[in-house]
């Protein structure tokens, strides 16, 4: 097949052709129930879930106060790619999300490429907010004298990985008490775990359970999805809303002093955690079809799902902060936490029990989002047929639905939820990007049909240039030393906890006899804990440095530095020269300004993620063509050229 065969395109007027034929035919025609109350209720279910109960206490850790600045960086970049879903939406009303706006702005095999990262997007999505689920009801059975083994309530990864490194820490000297609670659950969930031959039965069961509920009542129909949304949406919203009213009036203004204690770095280090908090309201644009009047209810909800839930996570940061200093709270369960500080234990208990709802509703939201991706594959031939099967009754995509049960089930008795949340967030990411970057393909196109909905136009001729030598002088002028650094490649010292985890049983000797030496005269020798030795000269750059210098063990273990800290820039450096094609770009074309400030504020939180993520998902793209060239290209509808 000819090369150009690869990027053959849909037009819109097809897709509605297609989709008005599928209502009249009734039998591939999906239930029509939805409003833009509905939709900003999804809206609100798929973003209100993990970063307001979890991830936001690690980012307020990081940033302080001056966190809220992060929520607010992330939804203007958020609400930047909603206008360029909105957008899509409007043109597009069908239930194919980025992967069909892909479809008409690039051609297939980009379709495509997008339509195996959503599957990512989704399906990881999914596994994390099953796993964040499994934890906070155990937690829950927990503090009602229910106690699960920790082998069927923990992953397997985690627990594999948490034991070396327990061990490896055990080994340094610290006492198995000293651990962190994570470190000691992942000892005694191995250790206590049925072996099979060398194999740890060590599998997230209360994970699996909820996916099972969820993808049950997803099959059973629309109409009851809906209605389980906006009730458990009610709930949560009422909970968050309950937390702040009780909470303001702990507030200690002088815990928002210093308002940024880290900085600016301080602030951004949190952009991961928080973009997945996020993430959730292209969901939105997947029910299209089952939307009453989608050109003017989907970039509704989108927008006010985005703005009510910013308020939300804007208010709750500010009194998190103020009720108890910011350096506390980097735990997993930030709200119950700060009621426990404040000996209000009432309050913590409503909060555990609202975030088991809180989960679910996400979790709803997702587990409904990936069948109609694929369903939207399968209608163009590039998965097989039965994906696209709608039960009669039920009027859901019914094979899809199971399938998309099994695809996160399995995974979310094994994986890891740090790997998992950030393999969602490249995913999604990924997809922002092509879905404002189509906009900006097809801006200027006259024979583009138009919906109700089109994103404001500012020109960004001039205006890109003037950012781009902003920033420039920023960086030299006003953060010189970080700059050069990372443009030459400047060896960095490796943390304490690095270092410490990577020694042999001799090195660990050697080390410590080292550190006694060094610091006798402060009662080094009372305790044997290395990363606690180590860890008190962190506070003072200079000092750590000069300490590691000294250290009897390889350069390899106290620096990183070459290729493999280079390694770990390779994303950031695809950012700028991307940033200065995007800057001639506009010049040369008039590009809008929105979608493309959405697609650059993207491609920096991608580059935020490090390279191993990268990897990861250049991996699942290369499977996903490898489908493509073996099934997907020869079934495709479109596909009218004879072999």
């Amino acid at each position: 097949m000819a090369l150009k065969g690869l990027f053959r395109k849909k037009t819109v007027q097809d897709i509605l052709k297609q989709v008005e034929k599928n209502n009249a035919d009734g039998h591939a025609a999906l239930g029509k129930h939805l409003t833009a109350r509905d939709l900003t209720a999804f809206g609100i279910a798929a973003i209100v879930g993990a970063g307001i109960f979890s991830t936001i206490g690690k980012a307020s850790a990081d940033g302080g106060p001056a966190v809220i600045f992060l929520f607010l960086f992330t939804a203007v970049a958020c609400s930047f790619a909603a206008f360029a879903y909105a957008e899509f939406a409007s043109m597009v009303p069908v239930s194919g999300s980025a992967y069909t706006y892909s479809y008409v702005a690039f051609g297939e095999i980009i379709a495509w490429i997008i339509g195996w990262a959503l599957i990512m997007e989704y399906s990881v999505g999914n596994i994390t907010v099953a796993i964040s689920w499994s934890d906070y009801f155990t937690g829950l059975l927990q503090s009602g004298g229910i106690h699960l083994p920790q082998w069927v309530q923990m992953d397997y990864l985690s627990a594999s990985r948490g034991y070396d490194e327990a061990m490896a820490l055990m080994q340094s000297g610290k006492e198995f008490a000293n651990l962190s609670p994570a470190l000691q659950n992942a000892h005694n969930a191995w250790q206590t775990a049925p072996v099979i031959g060398s194999f740890h039965f060590v599998a997230d069961l209360p994970a699996l359970l909820i996916i099972v509920l969820i993808t049950a009542l997803i099959y059973r129909g629309m109409k009851e999805s809906r209605n389980a949304s906006n009730i458990m949406v009610v709930v949560k919203l009422c909970i968050v809303l309950l937390v702040i009213a009780v909470g303001i009036f702990y507030v200690d203004t002088a815990n928002w002093d210093p308002f940024a204690p880290n900085g600016v770095s301080g602030v951004l280090k949190g952009v991961s955690a928080v973009f997945f908090a996020y993430i959730g309201f292209d969901a939105i644009s997947t029910t299209a079809e089952e939307c009453k009047d989608p050109q003017r209810d989907l970039p509704r909800g989108m927008m006010w799902a985005i703005i009510i839930c910013t308020l939300l996570y804007i208010a709750i940061a500010l009194v998190l902060t103020g009720m108890v200093s910011y350096d506390l709270l980097n735990v997993g369960d930030p709200l119950a936490f700060v009621f426990e500080k404040l000996d209000l234990k009432w309050m913590s208990g409503i909060i555990a029990v609202s975030a088991v709802v809180a989960m679910a509703s996400v979790l709803l939201v997702f587990q409904m989002g990936q069948p109609r991706i694929w369903m939207s594959m399968s209608r163009d031939g590039l998965l097989p047929k039965r994906f696209s099967k709608v039960h009669p009754k039920y009027k859901t995509p019914s094979y899809a639905t199971i399938v998309t049960g099994f695809v996160v089930a399995v995974p979310a008795l094994f994986l890891n939820l740090t790997l998992v949340t950030d393999l969602c967030s490249i995913g999604t990411l990924f997809a922002f990007v092509l879905v404002c970057a189509g906009v900006l393909v097809l801006q200027n196109k006259p024979d583009i049909p138009r919906g109700k909905f089109k994103t404001p136009y500012v020109n960004s001729k001039f205006i890109m240039p003037i950012l781009l030598l902003i920033g420039v002088v920023y960086a030299f002028v006003y953060n010189k030393k970080a700059t050069m650094d990372f443009i030459t490649n400047e060896t960095q010292t490796n943390s304490s906890a690095a270092i410490i985890t990577s020694l042999t049983k001799e090195e660990t000797i050697k080390v410590y006899d080292y550190l006694v030496g060094l610091d006798a005269k402060n009662a080094t020798t009372d305790t044997p804990d290395l990363e606690q030795i180590l860890n008190q000269y962190q506070e003072d750059e200079a000092k750590y440095a000069e300490v590691v210098k000294g250290l009897p063990v390889a350069d390899a273990l106290k620096y990183e530095s070459g290729f493999s800290l280079f390694k770990h820039k390779i994303p950031m450096w695809i950012f700028l020269l991307s940033l200065i094609g995007l800057t001639a770009w506009a010049y040369r074309a008039n590009l809008s300004l929105i979608p493309l400030l959405g697609l650059i504020c993207c491609l920096y939180m991608m580059a935020e993620l490090s390279v191993w993520n990268w990897i990861y998902f250049g991996v699942w793209l290369l499977l996903g063509l490898v489908i493509y060239f073996g099934f997907s290209q020869k079934n495709s509808k479109l596909n009218t050229v004879s072999e």
